[in-house]
């Protein structure tokens, strides 16, 4: 009897101390937003959820979108013509619920879980990027709503993972998973990755290493430990089924930290990368008999690579942050061909595995502070810049105008926005973020500024 106490009470011991170590990175993009007292847990499972919805107005967009996860855009885009007001979601964190759980195994090990599901609240609908973008299959441009590459495909789960974990030896996981850079930015983001303030989180290329699907990818191995809080590393590996290096991914983060600062750097290497689009009208008129126009899309397939350095102060009430990321776009080594299935079950009717020739540099940079004016308020001011190399030959070689989307270019947005916690499980937000764009990045475009004022609410349980 006494051994049975013992090992339950020992058991007890390492699942609340492992459930410590969960990174409150988690309560922007994944995972639960509330911890403790607060959370639904019972024997070690936790159901959680998180649904944010609000008002915003944009200066130029398109239509909004019932399936992408945000709704809005929020920064300008290619097809962003009008003014247009209406309902949009996940607008500081993902709209979610799931499920995660920690089982102790011994002294030292646990398992542990994660599953859950995004949705748009506005609509109900599974959470479903490509489908934004199958929705403007043949449309022109000017007719078009917004339509956005993501992670998201309509999966009953977004994340799906299973794995070890122990304080002394670090937590090794098996899924689908988020990325170690995407955890990077949501951590350093002043932001912390949200879609309407926020160009990382609008964007969301940036933390997918140069592609909106890799923020989350399938088949991952994943290792992190951290030794005494003051060191940390990490590891993930996308294994692919089969032999060969296309759609494998590797990445590596080292970082340190004290109570007051912290520094992170990351390593990010994407093979066969798919950047997916919706099919032109000329295209539809070729899509082969047995695609259906509902499911096809275009793609540019490239290898990227991405390095980048991140680092936080908290002084008192005021939190300062900084990044740096530099991404590489080449040809692919193995290129994919047309038919190949997307995630979500979606077909790439159509691929380009040769935009690349001369490789396409892209630096992103950003710097914000968060100011605790009182416990229960957050102020928030961002500036983010983004700047490619001119990369194409021929005629448009060393290019720096608009005429083509090879020309140098860049991109920028400013935000500042207020949150409002009224208790654990409720809070209210109001903010804007400007964005425009210039020369390469700006060809094609119908407009290149917007501004999105935005007034929403957001609870958490």
């Amino acid at each position: 009897m006494h051994h049975t106490i013992v090992r339950r009470s020992c058991a007890v011991f390492v699942v609340t101390a492992l459930t410590a170590t969960v990174p409150a990175l988690a309560q922007q993009k994944t995972g639960p937003g509330l911890s403790g007292e607060d959370s639904l847990t019972w024997k070690g499972i936790t159901l959680y959820g998180v649904i944010d919805v609000g008002v915003q107005y944009d200066t130029h967009s398109a239509p909004f979108t019932p399936f992408r996860p945000a709704a809005s855009g929020n920064i300008v885009r290619q097809n962003s013509r009008e003014s247009v007001v209406g309902v949009t979601l996940s607008n500081m964190g993902q709209s979610r619920v799931g499920l995660q759980g920690i089982e102790a195994l011994n002294d030292e090990w646990a398992a542990v879980f994660q599953v859950e599901t995004f949705f748009n609240p506005q609509s109900g609908e599974i959470a479903n990027s490509l489908k934004s973008l199958t929705a403007n299959n043949g449309v022109a441009l000017a007719k078009q709503s917004v339509g956005v590459d993501g992670s998201s495909a309509g999966q009953a789960f977004q994340t799906s993972w299973v794995g070890f974990k122990s304080q002394r030896f670090g937590t090794l996981t098996f899924g689908r998973q988020v990325t170690l850079l995407l955890e990077g930015i949501i951590k350093y983001d002043p932001n912390y990755n949200a879609s309407a303030f926020g160009l990382l989180g609008a964007s969301n290329t940036y933390s997918g290493g140069g592609s909106q699907e890799n923020n989350r990818l399938d088949s991952t191995a994943k290792y992190v430990v951290s030794f005494n809080d003051a060191l940390h590393l990490g590891a993930l590996y996308k294994f692919n089924g089969s032999s060969g290096s296309a759609n494998t991914a590797l990445q590596a983060n080292i970082g340190v930290g004290s109570a007051h600062a912290a520094v992170d750097a990351y390593y990010s290497k994407v093979n066969s990368a798919i950047t997916a689009t919706s099919l032109s009208a000329a295209q539809v008129a070729k899509l082969p008999v047995t695609y259906s126009v509902s499911n096809s899309l275009a793609a540019t397939i490239s290898d990227n690579s991405a390095y980048a350095l991140m680092a936080s102060y908290r002084l008192e009430r005021l939190k300062f942050f900084a990044g740096y990321e530099y991404l590489k776009y080449e040809n692919p080594k193995t290129p994919l061909s047309a038919g190949f299935i997307d995630i979500g079950g979606y077909v790439l009717a159509f691929v380009n595995n040769t935009a690349y020739d001369n490789a396409k540099k892209v630096q992103v940079y950003w710097t914000g502070i968060r100011y605790t004016v009182i416990p229960r308020l957050e102020l928030t001011a961002a500036a983010y810049g983004v700047h490619q190399n001119a990369n194409g030959s021929g005629k448009q070689a060393g290019c720096s105008t608009n005429a083509y989307s090879v020309c140098s270019g860049s991109l920028e947005a400013f935000s500042f926005d207020a949150d409002y916690r009224f208790n654990v499980h409720f809070d209210a937000y109001v903010g804007a973020m400007y964005s425009g764009v210039h020369d390469g990045m700006a060809s094609g475009y119908l407009h290149t500024t917007n501004i999105n004022p935005t007034i929403g609410v957001r609870y958490k349980f």
